[in-house]
């Protein structure tokens, strides 16, 4: 990581804090994961209501995130990370008092305001520190706290669920969050002037969304978090329903093993050769682990999956962070990330009530193979329409061509 040894002590020390408190964030997250849909299916919900609860997450993260990514435009970075945090250090107490469906509906929903608020500030933070030429390279290191803290959060939530039960995991995730918030709040912002004329249209954040550099990256995040939402909602039921002997948490943390490793490499040689090959090959990987989960039944291939997984995830969400980096101004960030992340949101929204109905219907089996279908179109589109034409596209996305929405000096 020699590449922080040449920023000033000044930029070192904020991304030293923010890398902490995003540490301590995503292992709050990720020690609810496997456990929230059995805590699910314990207060006695289907397993179509199991895809709602889980469902339900998005919902804070669709209705709020376009106007976090405006907050956070008008200057509001750290006040939008805090939010965030403080929202996931009081969900989980609300866990342990719920015993409805419908009300583990609600707070899942309020806690993805906490994903939106969190993730929306954090990237644009991080992409208002790191130099341009070493953007990808920062990005890939920063983004690290994702893979740490799903290694860390599920194996450890596993581990208190089996040993003490739904309350305590609960209030040591809001633990997490809390220091996370202690972390956070040490942080100082960089000032970035507002530039927005105020000629320009309230439905500005559409007109993002429908420009080429926005709406392409945006479909295949979509497409891709249905493929998110899916192993996150029904890995830990479907390795129930095989009775196989094998803790779910560990589904995640050996996906954050390969998540991790990638993530140290991918960043440093993007910055030389260009993203798209990366994201290409990020979408892949999404779809064999989709196709794997079709056929497996024994622990070796849920282990594969999760490897596979991970180095999709590795791969390709930090990458497509810095793609979008490049493609916007400094004062736009934060709508650009929040509109492109959102359609990772709504593929996860959609996954758990759609697909929990097919799971319902026809089998977890059916419908991994589906969602692996659907990843297989995620990667025709974007190898065909991630540039201005079809074959700068194809150039972009296998890596030998610039990408051609690239914004010179943000």
């Amino acid at each position: 990581m020699k590449v922080f040894q040449t920023l000033d002590k000044s930029l070192q020390r904020n991304l030293l804090i923010l890398f902490t408190a995003g540490l301590f964030f995503w292992s709050c997250m990720a020690a609810l994961l496997p456990t929230l849909p059995l805590y699910a299916e314990s207060i006695g919900a289907t397993k179509q209501q199991i895809g709602l609860v889980m469902g339900s997450f998005a919902i804070g993260l669709l209705l709020f995130r376009p106007q976090l990514g405006r907050m956070v435009d008008q200057g509001g970075r750290k006040k939008v990370l805090l939010l965030g945090i403080s929202i996931a250090a009081i969900a989980p107490v609300g866990y342990t008092l719920i015993k409805s469906v419908p009300l583990l509906m609600l707070i899942r929903a309020v806690h993805g305001v906490s994903i939106a608020a969190f993730t929306t500030a954090y990237s644009t933070l991080v992409t208002d520190f790191a130099p341009a030429h070493k953007r990808g390279e920062i990005i890939g290191y920063l983004s690290l706290v994702n893979p740490v803290g799903m290694a860390i959060g599920p194996a450890v939530g596993g581990f208190l669920l089996f040993k003490t039960g739904y309350t305590l995991l609960f209030l040591f995730a809001s633990l997490l969050a809390i220091l996370s918030f202690i972390c956070a709040y040490a942080i100082k912002s960089p000032p970035v002037d507002d530039m927005r004329s105020p000629q320009q249209s309230k439905f500005d954040t559409l007109a993002i969304l429908l420009s080429p550099r926005v709406r392409i990256p945006t479909l295949v995040m979509l497409m891709v978090g249905l493929a998110f939402g899916t192993i996150s909602t029904f890995v830990p039921l479907f390795i129930k329903s095989l009775q196989i002997d094998f803790n779910p948490g560990l589904f995640y943390s050996f996906g954050a093993i390969t998540s991790f490793s990638i993530r140290l490499i991918a960043g440093r040689v993007s910055d030389r050769i260009g993203r798209g090959l990366f994201i290409t090959i990020g979408i892949i990987c999404y779809c064999l682990s989709m196709f794997t989960l079709w056929q497996a039944d024994d622990q070796l291939d849920f282990i594969l999956a999760a490897l596979i997984q991970g180095t999709g995830g590795g791969i390709m969400i930090p990458m497509l962070v810095a793609m979008m980096a490049d493609r916007s101004y400094p004062q736009e960030r934060g709508r650009i990330f929040a509109i492109c992340v959102g359609g990772f949101d709504v593929g996860i929204a959609t996954a758990g009530p759609t697909l929990g109905l097919i799971a319902e219907s026809f089998g977890y089996e059916n419908m991994f193979l589906i969602t692996g279908i659907i990843t297989l179109f995620a990667i025709g589109i974007f190898l065909t329409n991630s540039s201005k034409t079809p074959a700068q596209s194809i150039r972009f996305a296998l890596g030998k061509g610039e990408d051609a929405y690239i914004i010179r000096n943000p």
